[in-house]
């Protein structure tokens, strides 16, 4: 059985730095959890934290309902994949599998049977004499894999282990990654920089800045609702209209812009005379003018993307604005230099107080 993990209040100080703050959460057991963030927000702390390779401030660690606080990483159902891989050259792939094993006095035959299940299930059959610098770099990830699942681990803890690939083996071995954690179905805590791996293989999603967490929630909900202002812009291209909100009624806020009036969904806590934001989606931004919301802008050019194409526009103020405009609309699309009005419903668009 995979384990849940409970984080309560964690706190994280190295000396006057305040690395992670107040950080709660609650990871099901079974769940595929990634926490997502720019560089230096804390979220590899916070997953050293889980593996007990540091001990907290402040707070709890809970693994499978179990206090874990102040125990070390050997006394805790986990296993670690770092973004080094951290493999042993001269071994072969089947003794660098079970390693783990090894040094737990395991005999040799029920490590080499271990070995032969764990490449089945990586898919790679037969690879258990190559040498580590035989494998390509998507092969190297899915040892590094079984090598942390052949300890039997409730949580498996995968800190950026994709970031070293380049973006088709990237994108291959997420998809292999969510197979796999679906097949185990083992814990999986994944840290990334990288929005498009998390939307992509997590059931849901903890964004971090600055040691603070800003919101959990599913991928879809992250993306259609953020909860701050620092979600709306890390999480996906988006629009922003800063200005003052003039009121709020029946859940929409009318802010004033440098581009009019403009509406969208109320955030929440919302108040006449705050300042806030308008946030709105490049796809949900129109070329037709019956939408609430106007702005008169500038085409500026158009990039290609197959399915769609980004029409970069600028506004008359000077600011940039996306428009995601589908395939099927490109023989309308504007030319480079001229005069257009975009516009966009209240519905798509949310207003966030702004920070």
């Amino acid at each position: 059985m995979s384990h849940s993990v409970d984080l309560i209040d964690i706190e994280m100080i190295f000396g006057q730095v305040r690395a992670v703050e107040k950080f709660s959460a609650s990871v099901e057991g079974g769940e595929f959890f990634s926490i997502l963030g720019p560089s230096g927000c804390g979220k590899t702390t916070v997953l050293r934290l889980v593996a007990g390779f540091i001990q907290p401030t402040a707070g709890r660690v809970l693994i499978g309902g179990k206090d874990v606080t102040g125990s070390g990483p050997h006394q805790r159902p986990t296993s670690m994949i770092f973004q080094s891989l951290a493999l042993f050259p001269l071994m072969p792939v089947w003794e660098n599998i079970v390693f783990g094993l090894e040094v737990r006095g395991i005999p040799k035959a029920e490590r080499r049977k271990r070995a032969e299940e764990l490449l089945d299930l990586i898919a790679l059959p037969g690879f258990g004499y190559r040498m580590i610098h035989e494998l390509s770099g998507g092969q190297k990830q899915r040892v590094a894999i079984a090598r942390a699942l052949a300890v039997e681990p409730q949580v498996l803890l995968l800190d950026e282990p994709l970031s070293a690939l380049d973006l088709k083996l990237r994108q291959h071995m997420r998809a292999e990654l969510r197979a796999l954690q679906k097949r185990t179905g083992v814990t999986f805590i994944y840290i990334t920089h990288d929005q498009s791996e998390a939307l992509a293989m997590s059931d849901r999603v903890a964004v971090m800045s600055a040691g603070k967490l800003q919101q959990i929630a599913t991928p879809r909900e992250l993306y259609a609702n953020p909860a701050t202002s620092f979600v709306a812009r890390f999480v996906g291209e988006t629009n922003e209209f800063p200005g003052r909100v003039r009121g709020v009624s029946d859940g929409i806020a009318a802010v004033e812009t440098r581009h009019g009036l403009l509406k969208g969904r109320a955030g929440p806590g919302l108040r006449a005379g705050d300042q806030a934001a308008v946030y709105v989606r490049p796809e949900a931004v129109s070329l037709e003018t019956q939408n609430d919301n106007r702005i008169e802008a500038e085409a500026e050019r158009l990039e290609f993307e197959g399915a769609v194409a980004i029409l970069h526009a600028k506004a008359q103020d000077g600011q940039a604005v996306l428009a995601a405009i589908a395939h099927r609309g490109l023989g309308q699309a504007p030319v480079s230099g001229g005069a257009i009005k975009l516009s966009f419903t209240p519905a798509e668009a949310l207003v966030l107080a702004h920070g």
